[in-house]
Order: structure tokens, then C-alpha cells, then sequence
């Protein structure tokens, strides 16, 4: 039987900060019924969550637009704010406090990707379920 999308939105304003979008999306992520069984990866998608939801709300001062999706293959996490500058992935120095978002994210979703949309820009990352291969198992 093939599985069908299902996904969740929620905007999360500046006032509201990164804590409660955690929050929210480990509580959708608990009715998908892999995840019990992968805390690792549920760990890597709140940690995403986290980390682009503060992106949008510090770099971009702006809102953040959160989507989840799971298509049966990839939970997507996608954050959308209005800033359209895509980012692009620097290296920080060791004493910087900040600019290691996009390197976390490359190192935690199997995917990845940065695309205008709306007059702003999305980040999209993908996950998937524990019974796939990670892209990043060089021994695969």
C-alpha cells in the first residue's frame, strides 16, 4: 500500500523563539511511526529545526515559516523567512560564536538545499528513516 504525505505548518515570530519550534515538531514527529526507533535522527531533525528557525529569526529578523513532510521516503524539514540573500557555507574561525549552521545541517540531513521562494528564501533538509543508508556512511 503506497504511504501518503502528510506534513504540518507553523509560523513561529521573532518573540517566539527556537525552544518552541522544537517543541511542536517533536510532537508531530512522535505520530510518525519510524521515529521511535531512530532517536538519533529525530535528534538531528530537532537539532535542524533549531538551528533554522534561530537562522531565520537572527539573520534574517524576520519570522519563521516552518514546514514538515514525510513522503514516505524523506522527512523534510523546510524554513522559509523573508530575507532572499541565500546563504552560502563559510568556514568560522575557532574563536567565531557563530557561522557553523549550514556545516551542522550538512552534517546531520541526508540532503540539503537553499531556494528563493516568495520574495525570501527556504532551506529544505532531508531525512531519512533509519532503514535507509546515510549518504554520509563512506562505508556504504
Amino acid at each position: 500500500m503506497p504511504v501518503r504525505a502528510v506534513g504540518w505548518a507553523r509560523s513561529f515570530p521573532v518573540h517566539h523563539g527556537a525552544r518552541e519550534a522544537r517543541r511542536w515538531c517533536l510532537a508531530h514527529l512522535r505520530t510518525l511511526p519510524w521515529t521511535e526507533r531512530a532517536p538519533d535522527t529525530v535528534h538531528s531533525i530537532v537539532l535542524t529545526v533549531s538551528e533554522l528557525v534561530t537562522n531565520a529569526h537572527v539573520h534574517a529578523d524576520s519570522s519563521a515559516h516552518l514546514v514538515l513532510t514525510w513522503d514516505g521516503t524523506c522527512l523534510h524539514v523546510s524554513v522559509a523567512d523573508e530575507d532572499p540573500k541565500l546563504p552560502a557555507p563559510s568556514q568560522a574561525s575557532r574563536e567565531a560564536t557563530s557561522g557553523r549552521g549550514l556545516a551542522i545541517i550538512d552534517a546531520l540531513a541526508d540532503e540539503w538545499d537553499a531556494h528563493a521562494v516568495h520574495g525570501g528564501k527556504a532551506i529544505t533538509a532531508c531525512f531519512h528513516p533509519p532503514d535507509r543508508p546515510s549518504p554520509h556512511d563512506r562505508t556504504a
